[in-house]
């Protein structure tokens, strides 16, 4: 029999592995320490997410042309996991910040360049995506924010809700409709965040994320110069659309690295509580639940990556395995966080110990950049709509 040569390698390149460690390092100095009282205190770290911009965090998959670092998604991937496990919230913002500095370089005029990407990609300014409105949630394609055309550019009128880092962020990009009803008639623009006419809400009270603020904005006749618009009139959903399939794969690896962290803290608590006059280790019960946690974490992270490989290979159905990868990775976060909690009895329900923080912050994940529901429509309809194989 001849040796088949296996062209699937799960492991890690050199360089990944450095990537894996210069971020492991960053979150175990710069976030772990300081996660809890961020959340406690509702502390956007504009000063930390400044320090992750340094190592090239802020402008991970950017464009080199644009002074990013033009990595993979499936790079960006593995440094998001290793900063999620030190802090869920800031990494969030972290990926939110990326998805929309991509998209400025990728389209923005060389006015919107020279304006922002410098900046942008150091983070010295930071960036929010606004596609969600008070009306158009799931259904971002009935979004009411309009872009009329007047004196040479256009007038923004509308609102956008559950915006990250709104407020705080210097950068807007901002779906609104020029055109028709449906799809074909958004336009996407980036727009100063203290441009006349735009106002924040007050900062949300949330069961998690709290430390980066979530405000509703709205626009009131705010003037938009036409070198704003990103690409070209009625291809903003499309955009919106591409930003989100990598933002999946964001939120999804946010989810898996807070759960390898939640793991890690439930495996050690196992060791040193005893009771019954042993450590809880030595009971079957939990270590198969402990089992069971780490075999759906892995499954989980494989996932995330080949999607982000599919990604990073334009396949056809990029989209599909990004949804598919979301609403598993998430939905696996969440029950990893769960558990572990448990495992740790009260003590996992207050706060001197991180559980109850983990639980809280990645539930959040199975609701935004698509709620799991509208990634099983996602993946229901691509196996339902054509005569292609099955996935």
């Amino acid at each position: 029999n001849q040796l088949r040569i296996c062209l699937m390698n799960f492991e890690l390149t050199d360089d990944q592995l450095a990537f894996e460690d210069t971020a492991r390092q960053f979150a175990q100095q710069e976030l772990a320490p300081n996660a809890a009282m961020w959340d406690r205190e509702h502390h956007f770290p504009v000063e930390a997410i400044k320090k992750a911009g340094e190592l090239g965090f802020c402008g991970l998959y950017a464009p080199e042309s644009a002074g990013g670092l033009g990595l993979s998604r499936l790079d960006s991937s593995i440094i998001f996991e290793q900063l999620s496990m030190g802090c869920t919230t800031t990494t969030a913002m972290l990926t939110i910040h990326n998805m929309a500095t991509w998209m400025i370089a990728t389209w923005g005029t060389s006015e919107v360049k020279d304006m922002w990407c410098d900046q942008l990609v150091t983070g010295d300014k930071l960036a929010s995506y606004c596609l969600t409105e008070p009306g158009a949630g799931s259904d971002a394609a009935s979004l009411k924010t309009k872009a009329t055309k007047a004196d040479g550019g256009y007038v923004l009128n509308g609102s956008k809700v559950f915006i990250s880092g709104a407020g705080s962020t210097d950068v807007l990009v901002v779906m609104a409709r020029t055109g028709e009803d449906g799809p074909k008639g958004v336009s996407a623009f980036a727009v100063p965040a203290n441009a006349d006419g735009i106002e924040y809400g007050k900062a949300e009270e949330k069961m998690g994320w709290n430390a980066q603020p979530t405000r509703m904005i709205t626009f009131d006749n705010v003037k938009l110069d036409a070198s704003w618009l990103l690409g070209e009139e009625g291809q903003g959903f499309k955009m919106a659309m591409q930003g989100l399939d990598g933002g999946r794969i964001n939120i999804a690896t946010c989810s898996v690295g807070t759960a390898q962290q939640a793991l890690n803290v439930a495996r050690d608590y196992m060791n040193e509580r005893e009771q019954f006059g042993k450590p809880i280790a030595g009971f079957q019960a939990l270590q198969f639940k402990l089992a069971d946690m780490a075999t759906e974490l892995v499954a989980a992270r494989q996932m995330v990556r080949m999607a982000a490989c599919k990604l990073d290979n334009n396949d056809p159905d990029k989209t599909t395995y990004c949804a598919m990868a979301k609403r598993f990775a998430t939905d696996v976060g969440f029950n990893v966080c769960n558990d572990a909690l448990q495992l740790h009895g009260g003590y996992g329900y207050i706060k001197e110990y991180p559980l109850e923080r983990h639980f809280r912050d990645v539930r959040v994940h199975q609701i935004l950049e698509g709620t799991n529901e509208i990634m099983r429509v996602i993946i229901g309809r691509r196996l339902l709509s054509d005569e292609r194989s099955v996935l």
